[in-house]
């Protein structure tokens, strides 16, 4: 069971804890079976490279969406419901290639973050609005977003 939070316990300014995530090419083939995306894009490199003028298969949007979903989930608790969230997708990244059957080469750790950035209290719901975005090993911002949320009151 989750830890649950509470409207009251929220502070603007304060983080959401991350979430990390590592894409590996396997990751990328389980969520296109699961999410139906078979775009080439995202496991032919030859096709990523050559045609689409990338410097390689790049991460789903739509998974990285998910992730912060995630992130967003975990975070308000089982009482809390994920009312909005909105993402852009700003720069491509790129998965971990397999070592082997089990383990990713080296590669970029992705990183879900979170700030809140309101609250308010509106016909007897209690709402926090969030920034949130998605980060490569160098930092960068590669998808950005926004999320609403509503907490449990004490």
């Amino acid at each position: 069971m989750k830890k649950q939070i509470y409207w009251e316990d929220i502070n603007i300014g304060q983080e959401i804890p991350a979430l990390s995530k590592i894409a590996t090419t396997l990751t990328l083939v389980k969520w296109a079976g699961a999410f139906g995306d078979f775009n080439p894009l995202h496991y032919e490199n030859d096709f990523a490279v050559n045609f689409m003028r990338t410097d390689g298969i790049i991460v789903h949007g739509t998974l990285k969406r998910q992730w912060l979903i995630q992130m967003m989930t975990d975070w308000i608790g089982d009482e809390g419901w994920l009312k909005k969230i909105q993402t852009q997708f700003r720069v491509m990244d790129h998965p971990r290639h397999m070592k082997n059957l089990i383990a990713p080469e080296d590669g970029d750790t992705l990183l879900c973050k979170g700030k809140v950035t309101g609250k308010s209290d509106k016909d007897g719901e209690y709402l926090v609005e969030c920034d949130i975005w998605l980060e490569n090993g160098k930092g960068e911002v590669t998808t950005s977003g926004t999320a609403t949320v509503a907490l449990p009151k004490r």
